[in-house]
């Protein structure tokens, strides 16, 4: 094996000029989240490079429908959509049987959440979260409703696009992913702060997923698609490997 493997683990270490930076002025909350003092670089365990693993018998049946997992006296109210993408590793192979969590706030821009006290009401029939496992393409898909836009204390007027929240584990806890997807044609996406803290266009443009017609349900749902890419693998096997 090569010797540098052990020493740089077997992922890709992320590459930080396309990402935003911890503290973005214009984003205020980005200053209490920051760190004061330089980062330590840790060598990843080989929990954290090898786990988690996840199985089909721990997914229930609903907990990709977020139009039924939570209704108790009727469907939820709001656009129903479909979202559906592929998970990716940064080689372009596919991630299979990855756990792919998914989290919004309802078509009046509410979480259902104690701490969220805006004055749109509360869905009894919607929860905003679920789950799916990718196949074995690295596909995943699942229902929903299309979120609401909903203001924050960022600005005077801020405003948050409709967006939706995933985490995605990758093929060890050292990939694991959490980031945000809005939808293609919002006004709302070239005003939001927390947005525009990433570094350039083309990186922001990844976050939005376009709307994708093929996909959609005649007469019941439009889809989007949101594909999402990992770090890679960077493991040097050797013809010895077994040895």
């Amino acid at each position: 094996m090569d010797k540098n493997f052990e020493q740089r683990g077997p992922f890709y270490e992320r590459d930080k000029s396309i990402h935003p930076p911890a503290f973005t002025p214009g984003y205020k909350t980005s200053f209490a989240r920051s760190p004061r003092l330089p980062l330590l670089s840790l060598q990843p365990t080989v929990s954290e490079m090898t786990g988690p693993l996840f199985g089909h018998d721990e997914i229930g049946l609903l907990d990709n429908d977020l139009i039924r997992n939570y209704a108790k006296t009727g469907e939820p109210i709001g656009e129903r959509i479909i979202v559906h993408g592929q998970v990716l590793d940064e080689n372009a192979r596919p991630v299979p049987n990855t756990l792919v969590e998914f989290w919004q706030a309802n078509a009046g821009g509410r979480y259902r959440h104690a701490n969220d006290t805006y004055i749109a009401a509360i869905d009894p029939n919607f929860g905003g979260c679920g789950r799916a496992l990718t196949d074995a393409e690295g596909r995943y898909y699942f229902r929903t409703i299309k979120p609401g836009p909903y203001p924050w204390r960022n600005g005077v007027n801020d405003w948050r696009p409709a967006h939706i929240h995933f985490s995605v584990y990758g093929q060890g806890f050292i990939q694991r992913l959490i980031t945000q997807m809005y939808f293609e044609g919002d006004p709302l996406i070239p005003l939001c702060a927390m947005l525009g803290g990433i570094p350039d266009a083309a990186s922001r443009q990844r976050l939005v997923a376009p709307l994708d017609l093929n996909a959609s349900l005649p007469l019941d749902s439009l889809a989007y698609r949101f594909d999402i890419v990992l770090r890679g693998r960077r493991a040097t096997y050797f013809e010895n490997k077994g040895a």
